[in-house]
């Protein structure tokens, strides 16, 4: 069985791992690591909970302690861009955790707190920078930062990013590079939109795939409960009050209904707590900390938590209201089933929303386990299973393609420092 100490990885980093008792590499990482000590270009296709953060912080500290090269004042040696400010967070704290033996500089840049301290750190040069694509716009556009003298770019939960609206800003950004440097792009699906990216901005990179793209771990119980919508409040209060429960997070669709929610679920003497983009950084900060500390036993939250936030115990996860996008299926149902453990995934699914399921239930490749009754729909309105009704419009017309064909490839290296004409997208 490989082990870290065959990947070539120096003794500082090794000994950060044995204190925190790893000895043997995630598959993502037995493949990445290697591939990024040389210096050549990955991407990188996994779903989170895979171990990929370690893949990519792990050569950047070795990378840095042997070069032993100090940034330039308002510049960074690497730049990590992450979709929202949880995850930026907990990849700066596994910086932290395995960089504890290696002198290094991290920052995190993100929107939601004063840009001040953020300014002030800059100022003196930075190892390694992770950000958000909103904010560092932000401080691009200020002078704060400069990305001109920059070796390395981390583009994680690419395709998080493009749901996010973020590849204008993306590419914005990635024009500021130079030329010469080593780009890692890890993606949990890989749609067009991703491949077009890497095929502007990577260069003959190694591909590393990391099991069935999209598929929900084996170990989490999946089921599907029909409920009305006026009964969902009830419906999971029942569940969480009557569940085994260590912790749970509850998925809605919208923030407003997050807040909704949370405050059903402390009427129902449950401690509960909300976490969405209306919350400042210093209230996501509290609320993650006291769901991880147990304070707080669930965790009701937009899709912003759907990826990133890796917290010990979650039990069960509830979707209280299903997603729009399938794929967000499979990343909320991740936050539990972590670290050899199993976990229970719970859906509620109203009529409205049986669409979504079945579209959840093609990505996926299989059914999930339906229990009860929707009681205000006939037996012939019900859904059969396989039958997609949303094929065509109310009027009967088949639906018409999106504007615009195939776009010709560019030439890869001539766009390697071409940015793109989109607005700067809201910072996460």
């Amino acid at each position: 069985m490989t082990q870290f100490k065959d990947l070539g990885l120096a003794e500082p980093l090794l000994r950060a791992l044995d204190a925190e008792g790893y000895s043997n590499p995630t598959p993502i990482q037995a493949k990445s690591i290697p591939a990024l000590l040389e210096g050549g270009d990955l991407l990188g296709t996994a779903q989170t909970g895979t171990g990929k953060t370690a893949a990519f912080v792990l050569p950047l500290l070795q990378q840095i302690a042997t070069q032993r090269k100090k940034p330039q004042s308002k510049h960074c040696t690497a730049l990590i861009l992450a979709p929202t400010r949880e995850l930026a967070a907990q990849i700066a704290d596994s910086i932290a955790t395995y960089g504890k033996h290696v002198r290094h500089s991290a920052t995190v840049v993100v929107g939601g707190v004063k840009p001040g301290p953020q300014i002030r750190k800059m100022q003196q040069g930075i190892d390694i920078l992770v950000a958000t694509p909103g904010r560092l716009l932000d401080h691009m556009g200020t002078g704060a930062i400069k990305l001109d003298s920059t070796s390395t770019i981390v583009l994680d939960e690419a395709d998080q990013m493009l749901d996010m609206g973020f590849i204008p800003a993306i590419r914005r950004i990635m024009a500021k590079l130079p030329a010469d440097r080593q780009t890692l792009l890890f993606s949990a699906t890989m749609p067009p939109p991703i491949k077009a990216l890497a095929d502007d901005f990577l260069d003959r990179p190694t591909e590393v795939s990391i099991g069935a793209v999209s598929r929900p771990i084996d170990k989490i119980d999946q089921r599907v409960i029909r409920v009305d919508k006026a009964n969902k409040n009830r419906t999971v209060i029942e569940l969480l009050t009557n569940a085994n429960l260590d912790r749970a997070i509850v998925f809605t669709r919208t923030k407003h209904g997050a807040d909704k929610v949370k405050k059903q679920l402390e009427r129902a003497g449950l401690a509960a707590s909300a976490i969405h983009g209306n919350k400042s950084q210093n209230q996501r900060t509290r609320t993650l900390e006291g769901f991880k500390s147990g304070r707080v036993t669930v965790l009701v939250a937009t899709d912003i938590a759907a990826r990133g936030i890796d917290v010990d115990g979650v039990s069960h996860v509830v979707n209280y209201d299903l997603p729009n996008v399938p794929e967000a299926y499979v990343h909320r149902i991740g936050r539990t089933a972590r670290a050899g453990k199993s976990g229970e995934a719970v859906t509620l699914c109203d009529s409205a929303e049986r669409g979504l399921l079945r579209d959840i239930e093609k990505l996926i490749g299989r059914a999930i386990p339906i229990e009860g009754e929707w009681s205000n729909i006939s037996e012939e309105e019900k859904p059969k299973r396989g039958q997609n009704n949303r094929s065509r419009p109310r009027n009967g017309q088949p639906k018409s393609g999106k504007p615009g064909g195939n776009r010709p490839r560019r030439n890869r290296r001539r766009n390697r420092s071409r940015g793109g004409n989109g607005q700067t997208a809201k910072a996460a």
